[in-house]
């Protein structure tokens, strides 16, 4: 957007038409789209949106809606986004500029608010609440791709690539849940074209930095309370117990090495349960989390115990790992840092050293830092499955890649070397091992 900042709306929506005329009919552009852009531009083509039709689903009924308002804690930051959006200054925003709207992980719109006449003007376009506002649907733009790619995202005027959406400029941010993850929605801003400003897409970064900060302060906030109720009672429990959150957070411990967090499986509950990296255990439930409790033995021999790893990468959002052994099987969502670095091993089963890894993801050898920190949330999550020097997947496991269909879709919001050189060759048998 640099060069396209340094001039007048006008000039560079008229840059920006060239550019997309010369993209679609194969021709050469005076300057190339941005890397989003274009990745995005080639994702609408090979899934066949028209840039030229204004394509919208049906917006949800009323009631599924409020359900959906309801089952997120999106609406709960709504005061914390809307202060931040007022309370920054610059023309970006300004409420009689732009409308913001806050988006769930499927792209559907459940919130919008700002100055009437931009309201209306969304209206006709389908950009209202209800509204499904995905790539697959709408075409690039500031809500869907922001999904896709896991960022921050700027789309103005003729970078959205349905043509009915030119009139606009927007930018999106993501918004992950701090406690484990996982993508909870978008939240944009939107104006017409005229009012694009350079700092837009800084202030949507700050803006969903501010919710995803709330959400931290919630979780610890949490975590205290959990803690005072779980003192007392490890207490009086003999042997090794530990006190988790409902996302596997430890509260307190006693009687074994302190874990930051546990892994917890998808259909987890009071009872006799196996967990990946403490084994057999009995679980009881607390107000605010779950009594942890390992039986006597429990642990040894977890890990020989799988004998099959499934890593699903073939969604453009969500990707889960699923192992399986004697002992059952447990399912986990990944994240997107996690599902680069298995997606790595997976394809180098004799397995990558520190600096290898920081050059599959990072394209720099020197991050080992990060990627052996990285490394260590993995191995605990797969309790064991994996071993290190060099990191690999253990000889016994095996292990199957669930990709896309086309190479060119494999984790969409990844710039890892490793995983766009796989992109560019395709990644052959998605039998790992």
């Amino acid at each position: 957007m640099t060069r396209l900042a340094a001039m007048d709306a006008r000039a560079a929506t008229l840059l920006l038409h060239h550019i997309r005329d010369a993209a679609l009919r194969g021709g050469h552009a005076p300057l190339a789209p941005r890397a989003d852009i274009r990745a995005s531009w080639e994702r609408m083509l090979r899934t066949g949106v028209d840039p030229d039709r204004d394509r919208r689903s049906g917006l949800l009924p009323a009631g599924e809606l409020e359900a959906r308002r309801h089952g997120t804690t999106l609406g709960e930051l709504l005061p914390v986004l809307r202060e931040g959006l007022m309370a920054s200054p610059g023309a970006s925003a300004d409420p009689a500029r732009h409308i913001m709207v806050v988006a769930d992980a499927d792209g559907r719109v459940l919130w919008r608010e700002g100055h009437g006449s931009v309201l209306r003007m969304a209206d006709g376009h389908g950009f209202e609440p209800g509204a499904d506002w995905r790539e697959s649907t709408v075409g690039t733009n500031g809500v869907g791709t922001a999904l896709v790619v896991r960022r921050p995202v700027q789309v103005h005027s003729a970078e959205h690539f349905v043509a009915t959406h030119h009139p606009w400029t927007c930018a999106g941010a993501p918004i992950t849940d701090p406690r484990d993850g996982r993508l909870m929605g978008v939240v944009d801003v939107s104006g017409p074209v005229p009012t694009m400003h350079p700092a837009m897409l800084l202030l949507v970064r700050s803006v969903a930095a501010l919710a995803e900060a709330e959400l931290r302060n919630r979780h610890l906030a949490g975590l205290a309370r959990l803690r005072a109720v779980a003192a007392p009672l490890l207490c009086r429990v003999g042997g090794r117990a530990l006190v988790v959150d409902p996302h596997g957070w430890t509260a307190a411990v006693t009687g074994m090495a302190p874990v930051d967090r546990l892994a917890l499986p998808g259909s987890f509950g009071g009872g006799r349960m196996w967990l990946p990296a403490l084994g057999e255990c009995d679980v009881e439930p607390l107000p605010g989390g779950w009594l942890v409790r390992p039986l006597d033995g429990a642990g040894e021999g977890a890990a020989d115990s799988v004998t099959r790893l499934v890593l699903d990468v073939s969604r453009p959002r969500e990707w889960t790992v699923r192992v399986s052994g004697a002992v059952g099987s447990w399912q986990r969502e990944l994240t997107p840092r996690h599902a680069e670095l298995l997606y790595v091993l997976a394809s180098h089963r004799d397995g990558r050293t520190a600096a290898q890894l920081a050059a599959d993801v990072f394209g720099d050898r020197g991050r080992t830092v990060t990627v052996r920190a990285e490394m260590s949330r993995v191995r605990r999550t797969l309790g064991g499955v994996l071993t290190h020097r060099p990191y690999r997947f253990r000889d016994e496991v095996e292990v199957e890649v669930v990709a896309p269909a086309d190479p060119r879709d494999l984790l969409p919001h990844s710039t890892a070397p490793a995983v766009e050189a796989a992109r560019h060759d395709g990644p052959g048998d998605d039998r790992a091992g």
